[in-house]
């Protein structure tokens, strides 16, 4: 059994997105995004199922060209090779579900680390 948090060492940084990988498990990986206002998250897509929860904040996600807005609490579930993108409406928190297949380092490439 491992317990981690979501809420530890918050540290937004303006000039990038921040990214941890909080909990790995048999079947998924947690990572928690930290996005100041104005941030984005260009366009992009994964081959597996993926959740987009929401903890903190508020952001836009672009699904298939439609913006949805997101506050604190929603989540949502997208199958894989469903394009989409984030941009931040104030500083947030954001949980992203990976499947124990997808890579993190694909992660990286779309917020440019």
């Amino acid at each position: 059994m491992t317990i981690e948090s979501f809420n530890k060492e918050l540290e937004f940084d303006e000039s990038r997105v921040r990214t941890k990988v909080v909990i790995e498990t048999s079947f998924s990986k947690e990572i928690r995004i930290l996005l100041n206002k104005g941030q984005i998250m260009k366009e992009h897509k994964t081959a597996f199922p993926i959740i987009i929860h929401l903890l903190e904040g508020e952001i836009m996600l672009g699904v298939k060209g439609t913006s949805h807005r997101m506050k604190s609490g929603d989540v949502i579930a997208l199958e894989g090779d469903v394009p989409h993108d984030l941009t931040a409406k104030e500083n947030s928190v954001v949980r992203l579900t990976l499947s124990k297949l997808d890579k993190v380092e694909r992660l990286k490439d779309v917020i440019g680390q």
